[in-house]
């Protein structure tokens, strides 16, 4: 009986100091969360996606990796059109050439927002994609002024493509992590709440392209509101990366 009663002390020390162990690992885990440098490992990181199941960046070596921080609000109550653009342009050019199975790829998009606002952003996309369509085909073209129809080019050269996306068919092909507290997005250096003029919770909108051993390759972080680079491009580093040029 002696023996029993006496070894409790012992067992409630280990299990706390089990604890604090465990506690302070996790803590590490989350502090390497830094801005990521070029030709070295892209810090790691698990996040819950919008379609369900964790992702974590690690489990998917073996893989390139294309990795999109979309700015998310551009002011409040008002998304980033640009951002909605991109996004439905890159699940345009998988459903036509398969860039994913081409270029051994992994696409993720990390939005640093709840599950509830992940679901409105892309619940807009039908609306943003026709509100483009009408800022480069007004119906009152004939009667703009110069002003009014420098815009226009302005917008035909920033959204070249014509995009429909229906309510009953949003396109999510690539996993959407959700970041609610935006602990990724920050130790990235990427979330803000003052950015191209607008005062809300945001990302600078950022891409990331890691090769198939979780070294990061390229990055791209905007400058600007339109700053935004092209998927061609894009695929033209991954070409280099898969011929192990860069």
């Amino acid at each position: 009986m002696n023996k029993t009663h006496n070894a409790v002390p012992f067992l409630i020390p280990g299990l706390v100091l089990a604890l604090f162990f465990s506690s302070t690992l996790a803590t590490a885990q989350e502090q390497q969360l830094r801005p990521a440098l070029l030709e070295q490992p892209m810090p790691d990181f698990a996040l819950p996606s919008y379609q369900g199941p964790e992702v974590r960046l690690s489990s998917l070596k073996g893989k390139n990796i294309m990795l999109i921080f979309p700015r998310g609000y551009a002011a409040p109550d008002r998304w980033c059109t640009i951002c909605n653009y991109k996004y439905v342009e890159l699940t345009e050019l998988e459903k036509a050439q398969q860039v994913r199975k081409k270029y051994n790829l992994e696409i993720i998009f990390v939005l640093p927002y709840s599950r509830d606002t992940v679901k409105l952003w892309l619940e807009s996309l039908p609306e943003q994609m026709l509100r483009v369509k009408n800022w480069k085909y007004p119906e009152n073209l004939d009667q703009l002024d110069e002003k009014g129809r420098q815009s226009v080019e302005r917008y035909r050269r920033i959204f070249p493509k014509d995009f429909t996306v229906s309510q009953d068919n949003i396109p999510i092909p690539f996993p959407i992590l959700i970041d609610a507290d935006h602990r990724v997005s920050s130790g990235l250096g990427l979330f803000t709440t003052s950015w191209g003029g607008s005062q809300v919770d945001q990302n600078i909108p950022a891409v990331y392209l890691l090769d198939e051993k979780g070294i990061l390759r390229f990055k791209y972080i905007s400058q600007n509101t339109v700053d935004r680079p092209e998927y061609e491009y894009l695929f033209k580093i991954l070409d280099m990366i898969k011929q192990k040029k860069l």
